[in-house]
């Protein structure tokens, strides 16, 4: 087993290495250049099985595999998105931006594909980072003007209480990955969405998706993220 690991990362010890193992070698004057590369390369993996000898088999077990993504936790710089991935992540927890996120995540992209509820999480952060909007999750989310409101579910006459409990937990665990920084690659910056069967008036923007039943849009004048 060892031997088998030796092997699988002797190229990611070579990379490693090779700088130390060049930092002393001086330019030759020899007129047979192979000469000299050949004892460079013998000397560099020979040092090189003797780094991967030395490491403990728990070490050369985790470089040969590769990080999980349960490593990645709920920071994760990768999602996968798939219910089974969400599932893995501790059970959410949160403050009340975090309330906030994932309610407008349940209420306005429930029955989405996964993909359709992350990227209603992103407009709403987008929007956080937008100077055109307020500087909170819940002020985006709860924010009202010209006789209307941001998002259509805080100012309807139905109840606010989110009684889908898959639905819920899978808008609370979306809201704590987003929240907790993971990469917005989905909407391309976007701070507008819609559903496919009316067309607002938004003025100059630029559509960036279309994911299940939302179309998703930024101002033209916004640069890309």
């Amino acid at each position: 087993m060892r031997l088998h690991l030796c092997r699988t990362i002797a190229a990611a010890a070579f990379v490693v290495l090779s700088g130390a193992a060049f930092a002393d070698v001086t330019v030759s004057q020899s007129n047979d250049p192979s000469s000299l590369m050949g004892e460079q390369f013998t000397s560099l993996f020979g040092a090189e099985h003797d780094a991967v000898n030395a490491m403990p088999e728990a070490q050369l077990s985790a470089l040969a595999i590769g990080p999980s993504l349960e490593a990645h936790g709920a920071g994760a710089k990768v999602i996968d998105y798939s219910d089974d991935w969400l599932a893995r992540l501790p059970a959410p927890t949160g403050d009340q931006e975090w309330d906030c996120l994932r309610r407008a995540v349940y209420f306005e992209s429930r029955g989405e594909s996964i993909q359709g509820e992350f990227a209603v999480a992103e407009v709403v952060l987008n929007r956080v980072d937008s100077p055109d909007y307020p500087k909170s999750v819940c002020g985006v989310v709860e924010a009202r003007g010209h006789g209307a409101c941001a998002f259509s579910w805080v100012c309807d006459a139905f109840s606010d209480d989110m009684r889908d409990p898959v639905a819920r937990d899978r808008a609370g665990r979306i809201a704590r990955v987003m929240l907790d920084g993971a990469p917005r690659t989905l909407t391309l910056g976007a701070t507008y969405f819609h559903t496919r069967w009316v067309r607002p008036d938004w003025g100059p923007v630029v559509q960036t998706a279309a994911i299940g039943a939302h179309i998703f849009y930024r101002s033209q004048f916004a640069s890309l993220p």
